[in-house]
């Protein structure tokens, strides 16, 4: 049962057309900058074991993994079919609007990692993706929640636009909780800012991740 933690005005956001118009053109450029991204590769490196199963949700055409390491099987769902097949990494993918349909087509326990990366920010309907992340994730499995400072605006919900990244990290974190799974970790940190001006202490675009899994069955004495 998906349990409501958002009110309808925090799920508003002032561009209502279809996402899939917003994303049928390919951007195949890169929406956080190197500094995040190898803060981000470095820790799936730390978190993700070769023998795992992979869900790259919300994905584009890069999917952020180590070049070197490889998994079990890595999907990929996004909402730009191009960016899809461009993707690497991905050894099956689909596209699906989560802001329209939650359901995810994949079967009960058969996930190990779920990785979200600047996605959430767009979500409506957060509770329920989160319920049914729970429902694919095998136990002690994880979904690892990544982003910045950055978004389309008009295309986030109020919940994210009126909130900081502390408000962020909490909502994610919340919003996990609720459909069950473990108290998650929060990371915040910053990143060094790409070239010469992050040798004199630049900062680039800050990292933040909430990470959680999922709890191991009950079992009755």
């Amino acid at each position: 049962m998906v349990v409501p933690v958002l009110s309808d005005n925090e799920r508003y956001k002032l561009d209502g057309s279809d996402d899939a118009l917003f994303y049928s053109e390919p951007r195949f450029v890169q929406h956080l900058d190197e500094g995040f991204r190898y803060r981000l590769t470095r820790l799936y490196r730390d978190r993700i074991p070769s023998c795992a199963v992979v869900l790259d949700l919300m994905s584009s055409w890069v999917s952020h993994l180590p070049d070197d390491q490889r998994y079990e099987l890595v999907i990929g769902h996004g909402l730009n079919a191009q960016e899809l097949q461009a993707n690497p990494r991905l050894d099956r993918h689909w596209v699906q609007n989560l802001n329209l349909d939650q359901r995810l087509p994949l079967e009960d326990d058969s996930v190990d990692y779920t990785l979200i990366v600047a996605g959430w920010q767009y979500l409506q309907q957060p509770e329920a993706v989160a319920a049914e992340l729970l429902r694919i994730t095998r136990p002690k499995g994880q979904v690892i929640c990544a982003f910045s400072n950055r978004m389309f605006f008009t295309k986030a919900p109020q919940i994210w636009t009126d909130g900081d990244d502390r408000d962020h990290l909490r909502y994610v974190a919340e919003v996990l909780m609720a459909q069950g799974w473990s108290q998650p970790e929060l990371i915040a940190e910053e990143t060094q800012r790409p070239g010469p001006l992050g040798w004199i202490g630049g900062k680039g675009d800050p990292f933040f991740a909430v990470i959680a899994g999922k709890p191991l069955p009950s079992v009755a004495l």
